[in-house]
């Protein structure tokens, strides 16, 4: 699953090539944008990969280009991350376009669709294949530019309460997965829950739910 950037259309003047980098960092005034993002800061991967992005940005600006990072709950609640963004709440934003099928079920395409595009195919399709041409098509419409920001691979399968032997045993499961997954499920007699990330682990150790799908062994641990 694909992990979307939402960034607000900016934009930048470009410096003539005979301009030293230090006189354009001197020359260029400072900015300060907020980036808020659906995952907790626990995830080393997801938070981590906007702490190091951020930092990249003001390293390679000579610190006039600021990024500050905001958990869910701090600014936004979790999957209200492209709102944020669409409204100039924020400036950027970190989360997953399938949390927002909701809105337009196009939004699938931007993470991954179950048994889709393996993780080579969805770049390829990104890159060269118009894939990130047709999805700002979308996210235009929501006045966003979405920029790839990471990539998960497969994802498990779930962690359950109780073992699955038979399709059977999926009805009435009430189970944590999100986007088009708990749609096709749902034609199994699962009981689709959508749990902000920060929360999956709690709910299904207290019961409130059954199973739980988020993304692969480290994380999930």
């Amino acid at each position: 699953m694909n992990r979307r950037k939402f960034v607000k259309a900016a934009g930048l003047a470009a410096a003539s090539t005979a301009i030293s980098a230090p006189a354009i960092a001197q020359s260029a005034p400072t900015l300060r944008w907020r980036l808020t993002t659906t995952f907790p800061k626990t995830l080393d991967t997801l938070y981590g990969a906007c702490e190091l992005f951020a930092k990249t940005v003001g390293d390679m600006s000579d610190q006039k280009f600021q990024i500050s990072i905001y958990g869910p709950g701090e600014v936004v609640p979790p999957f209200q991350v492209l709102d944020a963004v669409a409204n100039n709440t924020v400036e950027i934003g970190n989360s997953a376009d399938y949390y927002y099928i909701g809105k337009d079920p196009a939004f699938a395409f931007g993470t991954a669709v179950p048994f889709g595009l393996n993780t080579r195919q969805m770049n390829a399709w990104l890159a060269y294949g118009g894939g990130l041409d047709l999805l700002n098509e979308l996210h235009a419409q929501y006045g966003v530019y979405a920029i790839p920001f990471g990539n998960t691979t497969a994802q498990m399968g779930g962690w359950f309460r109780k073992e699955i032997k038979t399709v059977d045993d999926l009805s009435g499961l009430k189970f944590r997965v999100g986007g088009v997954a708990g749609m096709v499920l749902s034609k199994l007699g699962v009981v689709p829950q959508q749990i902000p990330p920060g929360d999956i682990y709690p709910a299904l150790e207290k019961g409130t739910i059954d199973a739980a799908e988020w993304i692969g062994p480290y994380d999930d641990e």
